[in-house]
């Protein structure tokens, strides 16, 4: 069984900066393809970015594209989102996910593909 903890959430003004970070334990992050997911108050959890088990393959979300960054470190079994040029609309809570296929190599962006979910951390940006 994989546990994931986010943190790194907050409060930010539009145009601001914030980096989520999300670390396992159990199972074998090194071989487990990860995500970023984000819900908002009254919509539907929408995929935001995702990230190869070996970190060599990133897909993200258009509307993030450009501002987010995802990154993992194996090492530390943590996987990153670091958030640029924060807009209100980024407000939600977001969720790390990982797929326990192994060494999967096409990047899944929908939400069934996850196995494992971490609790979310709040992100709000102020206008």
């Amino acid at each position: 069984q994989v546990q994931l903890v986010e943190s790194g959430g907050g409060l930010v003004q539009a145009g601001g900066s914030l980096r989520l970070s999300c670390a396992a334990s159990g199972g074998t992050f090194s071989s487990y393809p990860m995500a970023w997911f984000r819900q908002a108050p009254g919509k539907e959890r929408e995929f935001v970015a995702a990230i190869r088990w070996s970190g060599g393959s990133t897909r993200y979300a258009d509307s993030v594209k450009g501002r987010f960054t995802i990154s993992r470190d194996n090492a530390k079994n943590t996987v990153y989102l670091q958030m640029n040029s924060l807009e209100p609309e980024d407000t939600a809570v977001y969720y790390c996910a990982a797929d326990k296929s192994a060494y999967r190599v096409a990047i899944q962006t929908s939400n069934t593909a996850y196995d494992y979910w971490g609790p979310g951390t709040q992100v709000t940006v102020s206008s």
